[in-house]
């Protein structure tokens, strides 16, 4: 990072709390970036999907095409 780069507040990390580094932010360590990987790819972080009320309520023809 050179001197015209703007400062970005680390924060702390999301997974233990702990200070957040520069290399690993907006972690604190490799161990806290690879669980937030593993819980993403397990399915533990979901968006709510609203949007199934919709699709109930949307006629379809036989071919399945709204």
């Amino acid at each position: 990072m050179n001197e015209t780069d703007p400062k970005i507040p680390l924060g702390l990390c999301p997974i233990c709390g702990k200070p957040a580094v520069t290399q690993h932010r907006p972690f604190c360590s490799r161990r806290c970036a690879l669980i937030d990987l593993s819980r993403w790819i397990g399915g533990n972080y979901r968006v709510p999907d609203d949007d199934k009320d919709d699709e109930a309520e949307t006629p379809r023809d036989d071919d399945g095409e709204a």
